[in-house]
């Protein structure tokens, strides 16, 4: 008899999952966006010709306060990046609740 009501549960979790059919899509369209993609304006290409100058210097001969300097210049750059490129920026976190509640919802 616990066989019986194992293979019974086993089938009913098998066929709860099982996928439904997707329509198929006949258009090739490409999802992916270009890593590179142009600079905008001039203020952000002279603020990533600033941060390739900072990775350049060799930072293993300068003093940990112009390191801190250093990182703190980076950061505002990368902030300033950030505003200038007018996107928005998902976490992670908020990328997995989208996608629970597409599916339960869908």
């Amino acid at each position: 008899m616990k066989k019986v009501t194992l293979y019974v549960m086993a089938a009913l979790v098998l066929l709860s999952f099982m996928p439904t059919p997707l329509r198929a899509v006949t258009e090739n369209t490409s999802t992916s966006t270009p890593l590179n993609r142009p600079v905008e304006s001039p203020e952000a290409e002279a603020l990533l010709n600033r941060l390739a100058e900072i990775d350049a210097i060799d930072k293993s001969e300068l003093s940990p306060t112009e390191k801190k300097e250093l990182r703190k210049e980076v950061r505002s750059i990368k902030k300033e990046l950030r505003e200038i490129g007018n996107g928005v920026y998902l976490s992670v976190g908020a990328i997995i609740i989208i996608v629970l509640l597409l599916i339960l919802l869908l």
